[in-house]
């Protein structure tokens, strides 16, 4: 195989970490709504190197270790960074203390990144909440505060303690011990992707109903279903 094609999922890595930079420069800006088309871009980006990589079959220890730190940044900085948007209620102007421990939220999801490096139980499915999914929750609630969707910006404003609840709770689901089904494509069938197939059924039904929202109502059904499905996700 020539190098060229050696280093394309590399290239992919790289272009993920590029985004996350840009999500929290625009973050930091007050503009989400861009941030999060970034962020959307590291998703696609963190998806397809893996599944460029198993297509192509070459694997080496400087990709792992390139996608986990890139990840750092597109599913670690860029989610405390929203976060912290929510607790300084969207000023960009000076520095808020009061929403520094967002960056909480950060610090575990390094933490858990390290941990699945380590783990060899998570090959068909996760331990725990994965970063990724974590992100789009947090960006799910992020887009609707700051469109007030359904008053939940005002809602927000009035209850900071709940943005402050959501700070360990996502951490401690990032490092739980809960088996989570993999959304990893496999093949085309759909006996083998029917967790994939669910949630992207769940997504477009509750964009319907619920909008941008659904982003993070669909990882609390994936984690209510790996949670229910216990079983079936281990076996």
């Amino acid at each position: 195989m020539n190098r060229s094609a050696y280093n394309l999922p590399n290239l992919l890595t790289l272009t993920n970490l590029f985004c996350g930079c840009c999500a929290v420069l625009y973050l930091f800006h007050g503009r989400p709504d861009t941030a999060a088309w970034f962020t959307l871009s590291s998703f696609i980006c963190d998806y397809l190197d893996g599944m460029l990589a198993r297509a192509l079959k070459i694997s080496s220890p400087l990709g792992k270790e390139l996608d986990s730190l890139a990840d750092v940044v597109s599913f670690g900085v860029v989610p405390g960074a929203m976060l912290y948007m929510l607790l300084a209620n969207g000023d960009t102007a000076q520095i808020h203390s009061a929403g520094l421990p967002a960056f909480i939220l950060s610090a575990f999801s390094g933490l858990r990144l390290a941990k699945f490096n380590l783990d060899t139980r998570q090959t068909t499915y996760f331990m725990g909440l994965t970063t990724p999914a974590c992100t789009l929750f947090v960006l799910g609630i992020t887009l609707s505060a700051w469109k007030n969707l359904f008053g939940i910006g005002d809602f927000f404003r009035s209850n900071t303690w709940l943005i402050y609840l959501l700070i360990p709770v996502l951490s401690a689901l990032l490092l739980s011990e809960i088996p989570m089904f993999g959304l990893k494509l496999k093949s085309l069938d759909w006996k083998s992707n029917a967790p994939i197939f669910a949630m992207l059924t769940i997504l477009v039904l509750s964009v319907f109903f619920v909008k941008i929202l659904a982003l993070s109502i669909t990882v609390l059904c994936y984690i209510a279903i790996s949670i229910l499905f216990k079983e079936k996700v281990t076996g």
